[in-house]
This record gives structure tokens, C-alpha cells and sequence, in this order.
């Protein structure tokens, strides 16, 4: 699945991997219980709620979507560590690249075990991805019951504020 990216985004957002229903259908985040268009929304990045056909309207926003990696599967889970990891990697090309002022991941797991960092918590990370400051984002997977769309919304809305500040 292609990327969603520009030169000099606000905040490149990474999510882990295609599901099977995104790629089946070419857009990210499109399986139906998938909260992460409406954490755009609630926090606060987007006016009205979008649908995943209209990804690309996030670049007149300042925001892109990439992936950790591009390998599409059912669960987060069926990834193993040496492919989070090369995924980094790639990301991290990425990055350089396009220079965005901040990366986002979304999902702490995939994070901690493709960049090596156990102990990574939510929000702001002391290091910067070549120029970009990095933010770790809950997963919106509908999946990931831990974190409700209210808890997104305001761990999104954090990133919004930050991304504002500068």
C-alpha cells in the first residue's frame, strides 16, 4: 500500500502494518472498527471525520501515513521481530527523506521491539528520528481494547498540541 507522504509534513503517522481489509481495499486504516480516523477527528487534526478513501486529503492537513512495515496480515501479532526491526529501519529512511516535523507511531509493542526500547511509554521520546521528534500513539485497532476512543482522542490531541506549539 502506498504511503500517504509530502516533503515537510507536520506528523507522519506509522502505523504498524496493512491489515488484510486495508490492503484488500488500498487505503489505510479502512477496516470498519479501526478508531483512528475518528481520533483524527475528536482530537482535533481534522474538522470532520474522513473516510479512509480520502487519505489523501491529509496532506492538506500537514499529515502523512506510513507503515513500520508493509507486509499486510490479519494481527499485529503475525509480525515477528526481525521484520519490526527492518521495518525501522525503512522508517527511518523514510523520515530522512521527507523530513516531518514529527513521527508518530501508533502502537507501543511494534515500537518497542523495532527500535530496541523496552521501556518506551506513550507521548514524546527523549531521541529524534533523523530531524523529526518521535511520539508514541496507543494502536486504534479496534483490536487494541485497552485504549478507548476517548483515551486516543487525548493522546492524539497531546501530539496535536505539541505540533501546534512549533
Amino acid at each position: 500500500m502506498p504511503d500517504v507522504i509530502a516533503p515537510d509534513l507536520d506528523v507522519l503517522f506509522c502505523g504498524i502494518n496493512p491489515g488484510l481489509w486495508s490492503a484488500a481495499v488500498g487505503h489505510h486504516f479502512a477496516r470498519p472498527g479501526n478508531r483512528f480516523w475518528k481520533a483524527l477527528q475528536a482530537s482535533g487534526f481534522s474538522d470532520g471525520l474522513l473516510d479512509p478513501a480520502d487519505e489523501r486529503h491529509l496532506l492538506d492537513l500537514g499529515l502523512g501515513i506510513t507503515n513500520l512495515v508493509r507486509r499486510p496480515t490479519a494481527m499485529a501479532s503475525d509480525i515477528d521481530r526481525d521484520e519490526l526491526r527492518a521495518g525501522a529501519r525503512l522508517v527511518s529512511r523514510t523520515v530522512t527523506r521527507w523530513q516531518p516535523r514529527f513521527v508518530a507511531f501508533l502502537g507501543m509493542t511494534a515500537f518497542r521491539a523495532g527500535f530496541d526500547r523496552p521501556r518506551a511509554v506513550l507521548g514524546e521520546q527523549p531521541e529524534a528520528l533523523s530531524t523529526a521528534r518521535v511520539w508514541l500513539l496507543p494502536n486504534p485497532s479496534g483490536a487494541q481494547a485497552r485504549y478507548q476512543l476517548p483515551d486516543l482522542a487525548a493522546a492524539f490531541a497531546e501530539l496535536r498540541a505539541a505540533a501546534a506549539e512549533n
